[in-house]
């Protein structure tokens, strides 16, 4: 019972801030310019930013595959696809419950090994979920250090506007993680709760084990390098697609949409439902920032990014579902 009035109220508040923030983000819009800007944008180049979203969807099920491997020999593309691509449904509703669903879903394809069990098991799996955020969290901080000379002073101007001080935050998060782990340590020949965790613990690990143990490490890197580079070119399109409408956005090249891809993937720390609220509002502050971009154009570029991908995530979520009942 507690643990589901801690769930409700988790969800309430995620919610709430998804709202607030929404709020925050579009108190002062003019909806009557608001509709005519996007309906006046090259949607040729927001359909192509669709297009090239669900490419990225793929290609994440083709780079998760190769940390499954080494557990289960006999995970298919399309099933890592697929998981992918309903983990992000289930995002728009539920904060982070995307990674559970995926796990539960490749683990219910898995094979079954020698005793009747399943090879991928959740543990194992949500190891390598685990892993594969890490390499994600990786090559955005690669990305930001290599490209840094590039983007000038604009991402640390933005990290400023927030007040955001990362190395406390840093600090926090690892201090909890690692008392989290000594306690269950210390525990686990005293508790079967303890037990249960601490073995769970090392499911995660044999997980993580797994996204180092891959065969083909250059296939690792050129997904990783297609992807950050997709989504460089999703936000220069949309900037295309707005040139004709607000014109300063005419003056921007392939470094402020690195810019904005950035800020955008920072949002996703917020823990609210489908990005909402929180991808407007941080892109928003960064166009007014950084580019003098009123809040009232700015959101049109941050609604025109963030709901086209929605709806990428909407409609291969729903074909995923579609094909998963079909081959049922």
């Amino acid at each position: 019972m507690a643990k589901k009035v801690k769930d409700i109220t988790w969800y309430v508040l995620s919610f709430a801030m998804a709202f607030f923030l929404l709020y925050y983000s579009f108190r002062n819009v003019d909806w009557k310019d608001f509709v005519s800007a996007l309906a006046s944008c090259r949607w040729g180049y927001v359909i192509a930013s669709m297009i090239l979203g669900g490419a990225v969807f793929y290609i994440r099920g083709l780079r998760w595959r190769g940390y499954l491997l080494p557990i289960d020999p006999t995970t298919g593309k399309i099933t890592c696809f697929n998981a992918v691509n309903i983990g992000y449904l289930a995002n728009i509703v539920l904060p982070r419950a995307g990674e559970v669903v995926r796990c539960g879903y490749i683990t219910s394809h898995s094979a079954l090994d020698s005793e009747g069990r399943r090879k991928a098991s959740f543990d194992k799996v949500a190891g390598t979920v685990l892993g594969d955020r890490l390499w994600d969290m990786l090559a955005m901080g690669l990305v930001i250090l290599l490209t840094m000379p590039l983007m000038g002073d604009r991402f640390t101007t933005f990290l400023l506007s927030v007040n955001i001080n990362t190395p406390w935050l840093i600090a926090i998060v690892t201090g909890v993680i690692v008392l989290g782990v000594l306690i269950l340590w210390s525990l686990k020949d005293r508790s079967e709760i303890a037990a249960k965790g601490w073995g769970f613990l090392k499911g995660i690990g044999t997980g993580l084990k797994s996204s180092v143990k891959m065969d083909s490490w250059w296939k690792f890197v050129i997904y990783t390098v297609l992807i950050q580079v997709a989504y460089v070119l999703t936000s220069y399109l949309i900037i295309l697609a707005l040139e004709d409408v607000i014109p300063v956005f005419g003056y921007m090249g392939m470094t402020d949409a690195l810019f904005l891809m950035v800020v955008g993937s920072l949002s996703t720390l917020i823990p609210v439902p489908g990005g909402f609220g929180a991808y407007h509002y941080a892109v928003t502050l960064a166009l007014a920032n950084i580019y003098g971009i009123p809040p009232e154009d700015g959101i049109v570029w941050a609604t025109l990014s963030h709901e086209s991908q929605l709806l990428v995530q909407i409609l291969c979520g729903g074909l995923s579902f579609i094909h998963e009942s079909v081959r049922k």
